[in-house]
Parts: structure tokens; C-alpha cells; sequence
């Protein structure tokens, strides 16, 4: 199960308001919803959660980057909604990574043998000689090991990810954000003393 909730900063505190994401699909889209609910381009909080499992907080002030932290990436990694935060540049791998990994799966079989190439002996080939069986073996064995270690080195890591000095302006210090878990948002809120205004929309 999901919840999502948005805290804007206004001048008399704290506005809170449950969230729909069922048509926000990539970190531009909740980075938009956050501006759209900005008052005077002040800070907004946007907070996603599935239970039992990770959080994550997107804040937005103003026109500036978004900032992100998420709980457990590895957690995240499996959920649609976490994958709109574990951006490229937030899992410290180059952009589009995610592409080439998916199409060094695609290439590789299951088997570890490549698209095309014969998954058993096929019996001697005219002009063929013992070396030239090696050779291919061997770039085989050369081209898997490569693939995965790509795949390793672009692994999802586990545990927390991001900016752990999100909210030490209010009150929530990195030490505080990392003892914070599952259902956290009661916490933050009575750091921002935003807990009534939040309880009025969960």
C-alpha cells in the first residue's frame, strides 16, 4: 500500500494535502505538481511511502533542483513509484545506464550464450582447428564476465540514498532522517509542527 502527501510552506505554516500519482510517471512530472502547490515559490515537500517497506522525500524551493532522499533504495528499486526518484544522477551512474543494462539482458540469454550464437556443439566445421574453437570460447567467456560486471557495478545499493541534509533546516538533523522508517511522515510533520494539518487529509 501507498500514501503520498504534499506540504507546502506558506507564511502562516503548513498546508497539507494527499496526493494523487497515478499520472505522474517521471521525476519532471512530481518536480512539476510540487511548483503547481508552491506558495510564492516557497518549499514544498512531496512524501512517498510504501508501507512496511521505504519512504522518500522530493523538496522543491522555487525554480532550484529538486532534492531527494529515499529510505532504502534497493526497496525503492522494486516499485514504479520509486523508480521516479532513483535517478541516474542520485544512483551516481551515468544517463541512460539503465538502458544498456536492459539490453545487455536482452542480449545474453539465460544460458549465458548470445542472441544467434548455438547453445551446444555442433560438431566439426570444414577449415575448423582447435585454436580457432578456443579463441571463440574464450571471447565468450570474456564478453559474459564483462556484461556482468556491468551489471554488478550499476546495482541498486541498499539502504538509504540521497541528500541526508533535506530537512536539517527544520529541525531533522542526518542522524535523525537515518533512524526514521516506515511510516516517518508522523515524525517530520511534528518537526515542521505541521502534525494537525497533515492529520486532517491521511
Amino acid at each position: 500500500m501507498y500514501f503520498a502527501a504534499l506540504l507546502a510552506r506558506t507564511e502562516d505554516g503548513w498546508e497539507a494535502s494527499d496526493t494523487e500519482l497515478d499520472d505522474v510517471e517521471t521525476l519532471s512530472d512530481l518536480t512539476d505538481l510540487a511548483q503547481e502547490a508552491s506558495v510564492d515559490e516557497d518549499t514544498v515537500l512531496v512524501y512517498i511511502e510504501q508501507e512496511d517497506a521505504w519512504f522518500g522525500i522530493l523538496r522543491v524551493d522555487g525554480e532550484e533542483d529538486p532534492r531527494i532522499y529515499v529510505s532504502d533504495a534497493s526497496a525503492a528499486a522494486r516499485s514504479s513509484y520509486g523508480e521516479i526518484l532513483l535517478t541516474d544522477e542520485l544512483l551516481g551512474r551515468e544517463p541512460g545506464a539503465e538502458d544498456e543494462i536492459a539490453a545487455l539482458e536482452e542480449l545474453v540469454d539465460l544460458d549465458g550464450t548470445e542472441d544467434g550464437e548455438p547453445t551446444g556443439p555442433t560438431g566439426p566445421t570444414a577449415g575448423a582447428t582447435p585454436s580457432s574453437s578456443a579463441t571463440t570460447a574464450t571471447a565468450t567467456t570474456d564478453t559474459n564476465a564483462t556484461s556482468d560486471s556491468d551489471l554488478d557495478s550499476d546495482a541498486v545499493p541498499a539502504g538509504p540514498i540521497g541528500e541526508l541534509g533535506i530537512l536539517a533546516d527544520f529541525g531533522i538533523s542526518e542522524k535523525d532522517l537515518l533512524t526514521l522508517r516506515t511510516d516517518a511522515l508522523t515524525e517530520i510533520a511534528d518537526a515542521l509542527g505541521a502534525s494537525e494539518v497533515l492529520e486532517a487529509v491521511r
